[in-house]
């Protein structure tokens, strides 16, 4: 795990490139503390920075072929580098034993084709000096980031933002009309950044530079049907053991290391089944690294020390609070680059600071939920979406009209509330009803709360534009194969960004055995039942972890680590958060309505609305434009009692 960075000019390199690329290389120095290195030649200049997990002696990068006219500086794993290099060994001459010096030898050997056969997680670029050829490939998934900027005729790349910003060569403009989206998913989708010009490389695709020209092509896509040659199980017992057998291998492919690893436990039954499975492969206890919040109804440590105990696992805690939590805000904006999406991010780093303290190296149980329908939204979303069907075959339009503008909001508030979201008042549309309904902040909400010049862009095509295309590209799909496929495509990229850079901030390398493309691909394409079925969610793994977890970790509701953010806005942090969304440089900003603002501010402390994830947006959207934009850099949050003073 590690940071890359460079910059290629499609002739020559301009002065100062040089410099510009260890000033990069520099600011990711918390990817990798280990060691640094540089290659630098009339058209390329490329950084690294090493966090060294396999072949600690001889893995250093920027690496070379044995004429040294490719160059690689990587990020990630490949778990399948062993067999890959025997297959190489006849033909190429090896210096080390790391996985990076197969990507070299893979690329000369197969050229772009070489990415069909990695197996892991990667961000990397290659610098073919001969054809003078820049490749930058990003893996199936997203699990590693990767930006890139295109500056008059030279290319500049990194695992972060932040780094793309240090070479100069670009000033930290914001990307506005992206907002709408940014506050209805909480994240952007597609390419683009919320920063103009800098652009993300989409999972499964690699870039071209040559030539002074970008070319961008997609190698992977999660498949619609079953892989060509696999043959699918014949009974429901084969299908559970194949899926069980695929886990396992994932597991055992990612204990690859040459340094401590350790697992994050939260004690739901993603991250129990992965540390059942890596228990049994250690010789000694596995350790475990759990967080969780003071307040007790906000606390899971009861369940992932059952499962600790039950798999005779070494767990470590941390447990946090409300000041802890906006104490570490400002910086971890910083660490993400954009407005950080979802307040778990904030424990998530605290719990990887925990594990830092003893490992280099944490499997997590991420991904599950989008590949196996494990959140509650998707029961709600299909049942929602067939009974509004009928509804609306059978309503007279004037009527659900009535019933959607008068009738709903005229309920007692928890009526209200939950109606609001069902057919009842939300049109039976893809959009409406699997996107906007889940928005932090739906458009209709924004349509109050943005300023005129920002308002007009708040439109469905606008905020869901990536996912109504995943949608749409799914087609042919039942319904919940279409809205899963288009969370994978979207929602999914997001949380690994936060894993990422979350567990990067300290230095550690997170990895995801639920997101092994050889187990993506069969879990796909599974009939819908063995997903969903009735309210039953995960049914596959809930049926193939049988004998690894305690009974009462395998039925127990989804918490999903449930920040009380609501709560502590209620409270003396609420007046932090007022003073920073209504001061002088937000009301000059011109984002949003400060009388709007300070209506939702209200409703949410008097308890008659929960404005929770719409003030964790405008929060963040702040805190990233006064950290970047503004150049003011990490600045801490006044303390309540400061703010009360003033």
């Amino acid at each position: 795990m590690c940071g890359i960075a460079g910059i290629v000019g499609a002739r020559r390199l301009a002065p100062g490139d040089a410099d510009r690329a260890r000033r990069m290389t520099d600011v990711l120095a918390h990817r990798g503390p280990d060691e640094e290195g540089f290659h630098l030649d009339d058209q390329a200049a490329l950084g690294h920075r090493r966090l060294s997990i396999v072949d600690l002696e001889t893995g250093q990068q920027p690496m070379c072929n044995e004429d040294r006219s490719v160059w690689i500086t990587y990020n990630g794993e490949v778990y399948n580098h062993a067999e890959l290099r025997s297959e190489l060994e006849a033909r190429h001459r090896y210096r080390t034993r790391s996985d990076t010096e197969t990507l070299v030898h893979a690329y000369e050997q197969w050229g772009e084709r070489a990415v069909d056969r990695l197996r892991g997680m990667f961000a990397f670029a290659i610098w073919d000096s001969r054809r003078c050829r820049l490749l930058l490939v990003r893996d199936r998934l997203g699990i590693k980031p990767l930006y890139w900027a295109l500056v008059g005729d030279r290319l500049v790349f990194a695992s972060e933002i932040k780094a793309i910003l240090a070479s100069g060569l670009l000033a930290a403009e914001p990307n506005e009309e992206r907002i709408p989206e940014l506050l209805a998913t909480r994240y952007l989708s597609g390419t683009e950044t919320l920063f103009r010009g800098i652009h993300k490389l989409l999972p499964g695709h690699f870039l071209r530079f040559e030539d002074g020209r970008v070319r961008i092509r997609q190698y992977w896509d999660l498949p619609l049907e079953p892989v060509a040659g696999e043959q699918a199980p014949r009974t429901d017992a084969e299908t559970v053991g194949r899926f069980r057998d695929l886990l396992d291998e994932s597991v055992r492919l990612r204990m690859m290391s040459d340094v401590p690893l350790g697992v994050f436990l939260s004690g739901g039954i993603d991250s129990s089944v992965i540390a059942a499975l890596a228990a049994r492969r250690m010789d000694r206890p596995l350790q475990t690294f759990s967080v969780a919040f003071a307040d007790r109804a906000f606390n899971e440590l009861q369940y992932s020390r059952q499962v600790a105990e039950a798999i005779g696992a070494d767990r470590h805690e941390v447990v946090i609070d409300e000041d802890d939590f906006f104490g570490a805000l400002p910086r971890l904006v910083w660490h993400e680059d954009e407005p950080i999406a979802h307040p778990s991010s904030v424990p998530l780093y605290f719990v990887s600071r925990l594990a830092r303290e003893r490992v280099t190296v944490v499997l997590t149980g991420e991904g599950s939920d989008e590949l196996l329908a494990g959140y509650g939204k998707y029961p709600r979303a299909l049942w929602n979406w067939r009974l509004g069907g009928a509804y609306a075959r059978v309503v007279p339009g004037a009527i659900r009209s009535a019933v959607a503008g008068r009738i709903v909001p005229g309920l007692p508030s928890r009526a209200a509330r939950y109606a609001r979201r069902s057919f009842l008042a939300v049109p039976h549309t893809p959009e409406a009803a699997f996107f906007d309904n889940f928005a932090a902040l739906p458009l209709a909400a924004q349509r109050r709360l943005l300023s005129p010049r920002l308002v007009t862009l708040a439109t469905g095509e606008a905020a869901y534009a990536a996912s109504l295309r995943a949608f749409a590209a799914a087609s042919r799909l039942p319904l919940l194969q279409r809205v899963l496929y288009a969370d994978i495509k979207t929602y999914l990229v997001e949380l690994l960004m936060k894993q990422d850079q979350m567990s990067m901030a300290t230095s550690i390398e997170s990895r995801v055995p639920f997101l092994d493309h050889v187990l993506v691909e069969f879990a796909a394409t599974l009939p819908p039942r063995w997903k969903l079925s009735g309210l039953t969610t995960k049914r596959i793994l809930r049926e193939a972890a049988r004998g690894l977890l305690p009974r009462e970790i395998l039925e127990r509701p989804k918490m999903g680590f449930p920040v009380p953010l609501g709560r502590w806005l209620r409270g003396p942090w609420g007046d932090t958060v007022r003073d920073v969304l209504l001061d002088r440089r937000a009301r000059e900003r011109g984002l949003t309505a400060p009388a709007a603002v300070e209506r939702l501010l209200a409703d949410h402390r008097a308890g008659r609305a929960d404005a929770t994830d719409a003030l964790w947006s405008l929060l963040n959207l702040e805190l990233w434009y006064r950290t970047f934009v503004d150049g003011q850099g990490v600045q801490a949050l006044p303390a309540p009692a400061a703010v009360a003073a003033a």
